[in-house]
């Protein structure tokens, strides 16, 4: 009998009608697998192509720790008793596989996929909490943690790969989850990894310059997206949300079904009549087809009211009244390392946020202008082995917004960290005209940037500057409790840093 943890080799090859199979068909198997290094005997291997690494050189490895069934797309021939699958694409037959090995648990779940280079997570907490309110049990899937209720599990991609995908979403399903939020990136629609997903409502943001050394350019990045709206066929979303705002945004509305646009221009069917952004966070009225509403958030910025209107068109669109939608986003609590304040006792603003593209930092930093500090201070950095071609970009943003911008290192993975900074210096130097010394910046205080690799010591000298009405933007981290250097993942929590550093600077000022 089939279970939660086999299924026969009949379904698996029914389910991808593939090119050809070779060997037994009438057998069971009992795990699927893509890391040759997990197969046990019984199980299926399938040779996924990445960008790095081909699948296909580990069949032999599969092969000699007993797997059943070798799942491929480029032909090669296998002993008798193995079962071959030929398919067109294995990381689609990894996802469809996938979802038939676990009964398919998003069928008969409320399914709602996010996607946009910027903003995911904020409007996923968002949901989270306004589904909650209307008496929904959702769970999540996305870059902080993958969570539900009580539960709580550490993220290792922002969309995991189709067969733990799949596998998350029929634990949750099992444990009372009727709700599956998930934050979908451009990788994980490119490669497949949730064409094995039903999903009743799509998201769409925005869409500035990201990954581009993944899609190789922002039209083949928007297409991708495109594919959670357009790609998934029957699987695809019923009802969509789109921020018309963005340029791709308009483009992508025109092709969607069951459209709710939003956006804080009045052509947007959900937009703001009036609003109000301060310190204290976000008051506005909004004007929807179900109707006017008025909307209170502590969220902090103008991108945020986007983001809250991303969330209040899919509540609206899922059919929960409007005053149901406004006291479920007043209730949502603060999302972790967005905009998020750490208490100080110097009069200043210091506030940690994931934001690490230009748009992001831009808009971040466009936000905090708008509280009217004395003096804007940006600490910030570029990822390694990642987009080089926005790192002058970042620079040149946090040039034009800020008084004095204190470059360091963030994740440099396989990059000298110096390096990664020589390569943001052209974007600051369009702005600043030099470098400062640190006794500059210290005497200076405005129109410079400075730069300090390691980034506990950035962290302490950021702090070190802070006079009262200062604001400090610590960026590009956000809610992550770990750095990547070389191939070493350590602890290190902006947030943890900077309480540390003023700590350390309220000991240095008693003593």
């Amino acid at each position: 009998m089939k279970t939660a943890h086999s299924m026969k080799i009949s379904s698996l090859v029914q389910k991808l009608t593939p090119r050809a199979v070779v060997g037994p068909s009438n057998v069971e198997i009992y795990a699927l697998h893509y890391d040759s290094r997990q197969v046990l005997p019984g199980s299926a291997f399938f040779a996924l192509r990445g960008a790095a690494v081909d699948g296909h050189r580990f069949i032999d490895d599969a092969l000699r720790r007993g797997a059943q069934v070798i799942v491929h797309d480029v032909e090669r021939p296998l002993p008798p008793q193995v079962t071959g699958i030929l398919v067109d694409d294995a990381r689609q037959a990894l996802a469809l596989a996938s979802s038939c090995y676990y009964d398919d648990p998003t069928a008969d779940m409320l399914v709602i996929g996010i996607t946009g280079t910027n903003g995911k997570t904020t409007v996923s907490y968002l949901l989270e909490a306004l589904l909650s309110s209307a008496g929904r049990r959702p769970a999540v899937i996305g870059t902080v943690n993958y969570r539900f209720e009580g539960q709580q599990l550490e993220s290792t991609h922002t969309t995991p790969e189709s067969v733990d995908l799949l596998a998350l979403a029929a634990r949750f399903r099992a444990a009372g989850a009727d709700t599956l939020i998930l934050e979908v990136s451009s990788h994980a629609l490119e490669q497949r990894r949730i064409d094995g997903v039903a999903f009743d409502l799509g998201i769409f943001t925005n869409l500035t310059p990201e990954h581009l050394d993944y899609h190789g350019d922002l039209e083949s990045y928007f297409q991708a997206k495109c594919r959670l709206f357009t790609g998934l066929g029957s699987r695809g979303p019923r009802q969509s949300v789109v921020d018309v705002d963005d340029l791709y945004g308009k483009r992508l509305a025109s092709q969607c079904q069951g459209l709710w646009s939003c956006g804080l221009n009045e052509e947007a069917s959900v937009h703001p009549a009036t609003s109000h952004l301060s310190l204290a966070g976000i008051e506005a009225s909004i004007v929807s087809p179900a109707g006017e509403f008025k909307l209170q958030s502590t969220l902090r910025g103008e991108f945020n009211l986007s983001n809250l209107l991303c969330a209040a068109a899919a509540g609206l669109a899922l059919g929960l009244e409007p005053a149901m939608v406004a006291a479920g986003l007043a209730a949502a609590p603060a999302v972790p390392g967005r905009l998020e304040p750490v208490e100080n006792g110097l009069g200043s603003l210091i506030l940690v946020d994931y934001a690490h593209t230009a748009d992001a930092l831009d808009k971040a930093l466009q936000a905090v202008i708008a509280l009217k500090p004395q003096r804007i201070i940006a600490l910030f950095g570029c990822g390694g082995d990642r987009d080089r071609s926005k790192r002058p970009m970042m620079g040149e943003v946090a040039a034009q917004r800020s008084d004095l911008v204190v470059v360091t290192s963030d994740n440099p993975r396989s990059e000298n960290p110096g390096s990664i900074i020589n390569d943001i210096r052209p974007g600051l130097e369009k702005v600043f005209k030099r470098q400062w010394s640190l006794q500059q910046a210290v005497e200076e205080g405005r129109g410079g940037y400075v730069v300090i690799e390691d980034r506990h010591a950035a962290i302490d000298f950021a702090v070190s500057q802070l006079t009262r009405g200062d604001l400090l933007l610590v960026a590009g981290k956000g809610h992550e409790d770990y750095q990547l250097i070389g191939d070493q993942r350590l602890h290190f929590d902006d947030r943890e840093e900077l309480r540390r550093a003023l700590q350390h600077r309220e000991g240095r000022h008693e003593a």
